[in-house]
């Protein structure tokens, strides 16, 4: 073979192997047998069936996690506590129907009105949002603060119609109504003790009773009531007619006793029975300011001794239809009792809803319940996003 110089030795040079002689495919087609060739037309039927398929199995998908999520009992932050998707959104519509009468006859429904429109912003804006908010019984001093926070918004992104701005609106009414306060778990906490104070007739007995069934129905938890507001006629004998109806024992001793001894007998009971929660309603006068405070001083120390870090909740009744009036009431009790919660009753039978954000601000507590109508079930937990969300709904 002829051999020639190549990287520094002799190699021989390489033959091409023979390459099979290239057919006539034209007409080698007319006689091989093959696969039909799909038309254009067919294929196209056949990719919209595998989108439908695909679509079909990513809802099946999406509906499977859904039902894993409900099973499940996803939690998430609401009204301050974890809650699950089912809890918040029984909450979310009892918010809803609560604000209904604030929403519609009240202010909020025309504020809300003037920042869906592509107007643009102008003083007179500002002028009547200011307006309707005091009206609205949002108070001056808020309402002024709110809406130089939101002024300064807009400016600064160079915002010009009022649609625009009413993400700006909302989130400010949020922030009024988020207060940082440390609260205690219902759930791991035991025995719960909450004090519950109020002046009469702002619905206090009523929601003990809600809140007592609220944790009995729904919380399965084993509640005790003690009537320790001796001193209003009937309050005790009214404690007692809607604990018979809740099937919740009470603690009592009639008009004229000693609250200080109820609550110790309420705790003895607690404990005797291992109950979960004590929910002791607490004298509801203002006459004397320097007595109630002695009293509620004496209901806590005989709580603390007993229940370290008791009691776990100091919640305070307020009536939202006395609008600015249920603010003053609020500071009295705050110079008598040192005051964790608020909870606001009547807000369905209420235009006044917006004094929610001048109560916050003024008492700096946050609002833990509202009453959202006369049913044993109609109280709801407090979330501020959900409860602005309400006032705007669309």
């Amino acid at each position: 073979m002829f051999r020639r110089l190549f990287g520094g030795d002799d190699r021989k040079t390489e033959q091409p192997e023979e390459q099979p002689p290239i057919e006539d495919t034209a007409t080698n087609a007319e006689h091989a047998p093959t696969a039909e060739q799909p038309r254009p037309q067919a294929r196209l039927f056949a990719s919209v069936d595998a989108l439908d398929v695909e679509a079909q199995r990513i809802a099946e998908a999406e509906a499977a996690a859904a039902r894993r999520r409900e099973q499940s009992g996803l939690r998430r932050l609401f009204g301050g506590q974890e809650r699950t998707e089912q809890e918040i959104q029984r909450e979310v519509a009892k918010t809803t129907a609560a604000v209904q009468k604030t929403r519609s006859t009240g202010m909020f429904g025309r504020i809300s009105d003037m920042f869906k429109v592509d107007q643009l912003i102008t003083p007179e804006l500002w002028e009547e949002l200011e307006e309707l908010m005091i009206a609205g019984d949002v108070g001056v001093d808020t309402t002024l603060t709110v809406i130089e926070r939101i002024q300064t918004e807009v400016e600064r992104n160079n915002i010009y119609k009022a649609s625009d701005a009413r993400a700006l609106l909302k989130r400010e009414l949020v922030q009024l109504l988020q207060v940082d306060q440390p609260q205690f778990s219902e759930q791991t906490t035991k025995p719960y003790v909450m004090l519950v104070i109020g002046v009469n007739g702002a619905g206090k007995t009523t929601l003990i009773a809600k809140l007592a069934n609220r944790y009995k129905q729904e919380m399965g938890k084993d509640v005790l009531l003690g009537a320790a507001d001796t001193f209003r006629a009937a309050a005790v004998e009214q404690l007692q007619t809607w604990a018979e109806r809740i099937q919740v024992p009470v603690i009592a001793q009639g008009q004229g006793a000693d609250p200080g001894a109820v609550a110790f007998d309420a705790l003895q009971a607690t404990n005797a029975r291992n109950a979960d929660v004590l929910i002791i309603d607490t004298a509801g006068r203002l006459q004397a300011k320097y007595n109630l405070m002695k009293e509620l001083e004496k209901i806590k120390n005989i709580v603390s001794k007993r229940v370290p870090e008791a009691p776990h909740e100091v919640l305070l009744v307020i009536d939202a239809t006395t609008g600015q009036n249920g603010i003053s009431q609020a500071k009295a009790f705050m110079e008598a009792a040192n005051v964790t919660h608020l909870a606001l009753t009547k807000l369905d039978s209420s235009a006044k809803g917006g004094v929610a954000f001048a109560m916050v601000q003024e008492i700096k507590r946050p609002i833990k319940y509202i009453g959202t109508g006369e049913k044993l079930d109609d109280v709801a937990v407090f979330d501020p996003e959900a409860f602005v969300d309400a006032l705007f709904e669309d």
